[in-house]
């Protein structure tokens, strides 16, 4: 087996070209005012999720495997950025396998995971296509309601795209007779994940693999919050009168898709701070605020809280247990809601107890909550969707 660990590195990680802490995505300085860029603190640096970090190393295995050659870094596609390159911190090839690793760097608002070597290993199969598999330090699911199926590895379905886009890249023409092995490590996940909610997921034996746009950014609440007025006061001052507040990535981007002549400049991604967001809303003279999101956040709003983040409590599956007894769910399907493990495992209870209805009531508890929340300043439509941009439920309250 060859060995190859970057130069001067003495056996050591760097998950990006230069030193280790260093990242090729330039500080990024404040928005000028017609932009939606949201403004980090100044200096700070982006970083790239574990789904990034596993997507690079599995090129870079294939690369290795295909050609017989160690490989020193490697150049991949994001979803929302071209042409990113991560240094390699191994290489190890062996006859029919190779295996890459990097260490991951979130940036300046690092998670657990900051500083884990994420590795993949590739090795050829003879079956045509890409089998994706769980290594040391990487969970499996075990539970339902999560977007991955019960006792596969613990990658989220953008990463999983992103990895086999870019083993298939560069594997090309050698996939046409026979397949690939990728297998994704994390040495000492199992431990990490003790410091995170895969535990009580059902994720067993190590970390998820996440991220839906492969980029880190590096906001803490004062500068998200900052980002977020800043954004809503350029819409105000270019005479938008929508507020269209979505709680991430996923969720505007099906609001764009299914109202592509709203202004996009009317798009804020709010994340937790809803409760923030809507004070500014109001503040700034909004005529309409429309609230997107799933239904872990939504359910949270529909009590009445605005601030949705994990520190603040998770979701409440004995309000969902309830909300599920006014629409039909007898005493023994609520307790198995109480004791669900994701809100999205309460909606699949539901779907195979044929109860319908549980996505509207909570829509419009949530659009209640938010219309009283601004004493109704302006008016509220809640649009919750599932996982995949299905719209589950939309509800309006106000001036219709």
């Amino acid at each position: 087996m060859t060995t190859y660990v970057q130069a001067g590195e003495q056996g050591g990680a760097t998950s990006f070209t230069g030193a280790r802490g260093k990242s090729p995505l330039h500080p990024r300085t404040p928005a000028p005012p017609h932009s939606r860029t949201p403004v980090p603190l100044p200096g700070l640096r982006e970083g790239y999720t574990t789904g990034a970090c596993a997507a690079a190393t599995a090129r870079a295995a294939t690369r290795a495997l295909v050609t017989g050659q160690p490989v020193s870094e490697i150049t991949i596609d994001l979803p929302v950025k071209k042409n990113v390159t991560f240094a390699l911190c191994r290489c190890e090839l062996e006859p029919g396998r190779a295996r890459c690793g990097t260490i991951k760097d979130a940036g300046d608002d690092p998670d657990v995971t900051n500083g884990a070597e994420i590795q993949a290993a590739v090795e050829w199969t003879d079956s045509p296509g890409i089998i994706l598999a769980a290594g040391e330090g990487v969970g499996v699911v075990t539970k339902p309601g999560l977007p991955v199926e019960i006792g596969e590895p613990a990658i989220n379905p953008v990463p999983r795209r992103m990895i086999t886009q870019a083993v298939t890249d560069e594997a090309g023409s050698a996939l046409e007779s026979r397949g690939l092995k990728v297998t994704i490590s994390v040495p000492g996940g199992e431990a990490i994940a003790q410091e995170t909610l895969n535990p009580r997921l059902g994720i067993i034996g190590g970390i998820s693999i996440l991220g839906t746009t492969g980029i880190v950014k590096p906001f803490s609440q004062s500068a998200y919050r900052a980002s977020i007025y800043v954004e809503l006061k350029v819409a105000a001052y270019n005479n938008i009168t929508r507020a269209v507040l979505t709680t991430g990535s996923r969720s505007e981007e099906y609001t764009q898709k299914r109202h592509p002549d709203w202004p996009e400049l009317g798009f804020v991604q709010v994340g937790d701070h809803m409760d923030y967001a809507l004070k500014q809303v109001r503040r700034l003279g909004f005529s309409q605020a429309v609230i997107a999101g799933m239904i872990g956040k939504i359910s949270k709003q529909a009590q009445g809280r605005m601030q949705t983040h994990v520190s603040e409590g998770g979701v409440d599956f004995n309000f969902l247990a309830e909300i599920a007894g006014q629409i039909g769910a007898d005493a023994g399907l609520m307790i198995r809601i109480r004791s669900a493990n994701t809100a999205r495992h309460v909606q699949i209870l539901l779907r195979q107890a044929g109860i319908e209805g549980l996505e509207q009531r909570l829509a419009q508890l949530a659009a209640e909550h938010a219309f009283a929340f601004v004493n109704g300043a302006f008016n509220v439509e809640v649009l919750l969707y599932d996982i995949r941009g299905e719209l589950l439920a939309a509800a309006q309250l106000g001036r219709v």
